[in-house]
Parts: structure tokens; C-alpha cells; sequence
């Protein structure tokens, strides 16, 4: 059972992270789930947020390899997901 619990996003006033809740919420990454424990600290959620959306959503590297590099890291560790 889980032990943290999800931050509703109705309750999340800053702009910058409820368009960071919405764009996960849509697009399923990062997992909205995870978002959702990351947000009951803010500072937290947008150290996190500013480097994964320069990396991940304005890079230059196109999102093919990007995936790839996703399922390589994922293979190294043994996550299952």
C-alpha cells in the first residue's frame, strides 16, 4: 500500500506546475502519477520539471532516439516497466 499520497490537481495554484499537470496528464509523461507525489513540494517538482523539459521536450535530439534511450536505461536497471 502505498504510503504517499497524490496531491489533487485541482489544488495546484501555480501556473507553471498545473501546465506541468496537464501536459502529463495528456501526454502520460512524466507519468501523472509521479507528478502528482512530486507536487506536494513544489521547489521539488520544478527542480525536477525545467531540466526534463529542456532535455526531453526542446532538445534537438529527435524523439525516436530519445525513446530508444528510454528502453536502454529502463533494460540496464531491470525495470519492468
Amino acid at each position: 500500500m502505498a504510503r504517499i499520497s497524490y496531491i489533487d490537481p485541482a489544488s495546484i495554484a501555480d501556473p507553471e506546475l498545473a501546465s506541468d499537470m496537464e501536459h502529463s496528464r495528456l501526454h502520460g509523461t512524466p507519468r501523472p502519477e509521479t507528478q502528482a507525489i512530486r507536487f506536494h513540494v513544489p521547489a521539488v517538482a520544478k527542480a525536477f520539471m525545467r531540466p526534463w523539459k529542456s532535455i526531453f521536450r526542446e532538445g534537438i535530439v529527435d524523439h525516436p532516439l530519445k525513446e530508444l534511450c528510454r528502453v536502454y536505461v529502463s533494460k540496464t536497471i531491470d525495470c519492468d516497466y
